[in-house]
């Protein structure tokens, strides 16, 4: 749960930082973004192809080598003294997140019984969920009362306390007899529906969601002030989400999924339509965040289910889907 928080806090935390790395690097607001854009795709492209490469690696050798690269690419990113050695950085931090998500969900549910994984997979989920709640906030308010460097070196600290306790604890084993190496009901059309849900829910939401602070300033009519304060009441949104939707997760797996694509298109739908009144667009921004998170960890839990093959390879299939739906959603909403 701390990898899951800190891999995510390091993939937004540059949203945070912004003002104060563009002004320190002397480089445009927008070069600063394309360490977000750039990671998310390096994320998209490399999570199969890094996966199938290590796929007879015991895996807690390749979680202490994962954890070991995103300390060394947190240092190097804080030490850096240019833009192009950051940028290189990040790849790296991306290049292991791709392969973080698809080994860690089949690890760390193989050790609990199957009637539980739902619920394991609810708390990685909700770990991965506090970085938008508290991991980003917090990292921005250290680099504001420091230097952008701080919080990114933060970053390494708890990598490292990551990396000693599961090269410490963690049994090994062979990857094809974790407990959890394989699904409980294999079907490939099962598999390429979810994917592809997940992938066009993805694309949907970050459509909108790149675009929702010009949406709640200029339809919405609220102040830059009110705008910062809904952006934490949708992360909270988003956190509560994935803690409802976690508790159901092992009962109802087929209809979690389902009600969670419904809820966000409601959101978005309200939004469009009832965007104009600000009670009505908290309300259906708030159910839009609530759906957010609880679609991808019900993706990932169906991936436990219906896997053709093995379930890593499947983990690492959804990550990647669904980070190929971010950049299409974004991109699709700068064209709209």
């Amino acid at each position: 749960m701390l990898a899951a928080l800190t891999f995510n806090t390091a993939e937004n935390l540059p949203v945070g930082l912004l003002r104060l790395m563009s002004e320190d690097l002397r480089v445009s607001l927008s070069a600063v973004g394309l360490l977000v854009t750039a990671y998310g795709v390096t994320v998209a492209i490399a999570s199969v192809p890094i996966t199938h490469v290590v796929r007879a690696v015991p895996r807690r050798h390749v979680l202490t080598g994962l954890l070991a690269a995103l300390v060394v690419s947190s240092l190097v990113a804080a030490l850096a003294p240019s833009y192009w050695l950051i940028l290189g950085a990040r790849l790296l931090t991306a290049l292991a997140q791709a392969l973080f998500w698809a080994v860690m969900g089949p690890v760390a549910v193989g050790l609990f019984a199957p009637e539980v994984r739902g619920r394991v997979v609810g708390a990685l989920s909700v770990a991965g969920s506090l970085a938008l709640v508290l991991g980003v906030p917090a990292g921005t308010w250290l680099g504001q009362q420091s230097t952008w460097q701080v919080p990114i070196a933060t970053l390494a600290a708890l990598g490292l306390i990551s990396l000693v306790t599961i090269a410490v604890l963690l049994p090994t084993s062979r990857p094809e007899e974790e407990p959890a190496a394989y699904a409980t009901d294999p079907d490939v059309r099962r598999f390429g529906t979810v994917l592809a849900a997940g992938a066009l829910s993805a694309a949907g939401a970050f459509t909108g969601y790149t675009y929702i602070v010009t949406f709640l300033g200029d339809v919405s009519g609220f102040s830059s002030n009110t705008v910062s304060v809904l952006f934490v009441v949708f992360g909270v949104a988003c956190l509560a989400g994935v803690s409802i939707t976690g508790v159901f997760l092992d009962r109802f797996p087929q209809s979690a999924l389902a009600t969670a694509v419904s809820t966000q298109a409601v959101g978005m739908l309200g939004l469009y339509a009832f965007g104009a009144h600000p009670v009505a667009a908290v309300v259906f921004l708030a159910l839009m965040g609530g759906a957010l998170g609880p679609v991808f960890m019900a993706t990932q839990n169906t991936m436990l289910h219906c896997a053709p093959g093995r379930t890593d390879i499947a983990f690492a299939a959804n990550s990647g889907a669904y980070n190929a739906g971010i950049a299409a959603g974004a991109a699709l909403g700068g064209l709209v």
